[in-house]
């Protein structure tokens, strides 16, 4: 039977003590971790990709703030279940004290959630999350289904939105699976459904996180859809491969592009009116907050961090000041 994780951390925080009478322990006196001792592996979905460079921001820097080693992998491009769960494997070898994992498949990745628990490893989900939550000590995410309807609301307004008329859109995503893309998808869908009953969702595509697939995904649809009037790229890598297949189609201002995620190249490109709006997240402080959630669960046996946490989105267009612009764009590492 699998061992929750509470339970586990209690039996080693005994162990630790045990070990402390005989005066071998790497602990304080208190049987309480030092901070050299705690070490946290964080596992995401394609590295190289400018969202998951701004949360490696956040996570080193809240590391070296707590004292504790973080242990970063990723595959270096691929977003998928097959490249991410040999990684994980990898890294509970190691067995660190805990794991922040971007799950990039809700049922895919549960098994390797299940493995660390029973290890006795804590784990925290951040941006997505395993089908199962009930193990997992908390989940930090982006509000996901409100971005997706400040996005329908965006491209509406783009296209030039008005009752009786008729329009078609396609959406870019990176996974059908993965939990971010699901509830921007169904946030645009249930906008769209209430407010602009006009406006047709026609082709959904996938990109699996690569830049260069999106822009095929893109020239595909304005070769089938001739009349298309927008596109929703549901996340940076879609964003970027729609921008760039527009660019070189001449297409730039006479298709609506809404996209995710504040890349600096893409919030360069609002201005020059590739980018009717993009909508931002905190990747770094989804990062810090996990890092430091962990830190003091281990440490006391308690967190004051609710077990799924919501941090809201900023939508970022022609009218948003400089100073927000600066602000909200992803600083790589």
């Amino acid at each position: 039977m699998k061992t929750p994780f509470r339970t586990v951390a209690v039996v080693g925080a005994l162990a630790a003590a045990s070990i402390a009478i005989t005066g071998c322990s790497t602990t304080e006196a208190g049987g309480e971790p030092t901070a050299e001792d705690i070490s946290i592996a964080f596992v995401m979905g394609a590295e190289s990709d400018p969202f998951f460079q701004a949360m490696k921001v956040g996570a080193e820097e809240e590391a070296a703030a707590q004292g504790v080693e973080l242990i970063w992998q990723g595959d270096p491009a691929n977003y998928s279940a097959e490249t991410q769960i040999p990684i994980v494997d990898t890294v509970l070898a190691q067995q660190p004290d805990a794991l922040v994992l971007i799950p990039t498949d809700p049922v895919a990745l549960q098994a390797s959630v299940d493995k660390a628990v029973a290890a006795g490893i804590v784990v925290a989900n951040v941006d997505t999350r395993v089908e199962d939550l009930t193990d997992v000590l908390t989940f930090i995410t982006g509000d996901n289904t409100d971005g997706g309807a400040k996005a329908a609301d965006a491209l509406a307004a783009k296209i030039g939105y008005e009752e009786g008329g008729s329009y078609e859109v396609v959406v870019g995503l990176t996974s059908p699976t993965a939990t971010t893309n699901v509830g921007r998808l169904d946030g645009f869908t249930a906008q769209i459904e209430a407010e602009y009953p006009g406006i047709e969702i026609v082709d959904v595509a996938y990109s699996e996180s690569n830049p260069e697939k999106a822009a095929t995904n893109v020239n595909n649809w304005l070769t089938k859809y001739p009349g298309l009037d927008g596109i929703f790229a549901i996340d940076g890598t879609n964003a970027s491969g729609a921008a760039a297949a527009l660019e070189a189609k001449g297409l730039v201002g006479t298709i609506g592009l809404v996209g995710y995620d504040a890349y600096p190249d893409n919030v360069a490109k609002i201005e020059s009116g590739i980018f009717t709006a993009l909508i931002a997240q905190d990747p770094a402080e989804e990062a810090r907050l996990a890092i430091r959630t962990i830190v003091e669960f281990i440490r006391t046996g308690e967190t004051s961090t609710p077990k799924e946490v919501v941090i809201p989105n900023v939508t970022l267009d022609a009218n948003t000041s400089a100073a927000d612009l600066a602000k909200y764009t992803y600083v790589a590492n």
